[in-house]
């Protein structure tokens, strides 16, 4: 399989990504696997909020890969947990970059909620970067949301998916549009070598 174009992320999202792992982590948990993963410059030194290119997707990757290993069994856990940490700070400090601001979403039926917030989280990350392609999927009666340029799997190769951290985003972004913990299950991942990452909306958690 053929390596994909190695995209630059910018600033503001490596900051969100590293705030919310800090938040989670602490800051000795984060400048350890900042170290293990390449990125010193990042120890004490966050991006500042904008849009201007940070890191290669490849290097975003290895962050995750870091923090995955560096917490052993409960790599997959802490990831979720700093995805939910990094939705909840999207809301904080990039609502105009989500199209948030004035939404009356409590007028809409659950699943027109759902299906609002997965396609704000698609048209920021294409703000950002016009090279991302990511969308969502609406059929067979569960919503999806699909990318094929994730920068979670840049460059890795699993028997199993491996967007922890994206997958908690997309449950935290769910749960703030309605309400409700819902499951959310990683479908297809370009660690694998499927052409996009698919995150499911299952069924809602009593």
């Amino acid at each position: 399989m053929a390596e994909r174009t190695d995209l630059m992320i910018v600033n503001a999202l490596v900051r969100q990504a590293l705030t919310s792992a800090q938040e989670v982590m602490g800051e000795n948990g984060l400048n350890a696997v900042l170290r293990a993963s390449g990125l010193e410059r990042f120890v004490g030194n966050f991006p500042p909020d904008n849009l201007e290119p940070a890191i290669q997707a490849s290097q975003y990757a290895r962050l995750n890969e870091a923090i995955e290993q560096f917490y052993g069994r409960g790599g997959r856990g802490m990831l979720r947990r700093i995805g939910k940490a990094s939705f909840q700070y999207a809301v904080r400090e990039q609502a105009a970059l989500l199209g948030l601001a004035g939404v009356a979403l409590k007028l809409l039926p659950e699943k027109q909620r759902i299906k609002f917030i997965l396609n704000s989280m698609a048209g920021a990350l294409r703000k950002s970067n016009p090279q991302v392609d990511a969308s969502v999927e609406d059929s067979g009666g569960r919503l999806a949301y699909l990318e094929s340029t994730c920068a979670i799997c840049q460059g890795r190769h699993s028997d199993a998916p491996v967007c922890h951290l994206y997958a908690g985003s997309i449950g935290e972004a769910v749960q703030w549009a309605t309400g409700k913990e819902f499951e959310i299950v990683e479908t297809h991942c370009c660690a694998k070598g499927d052409p996009y990452c698919r995150f499911e909306v299952g069924a809602a958690r009593e």
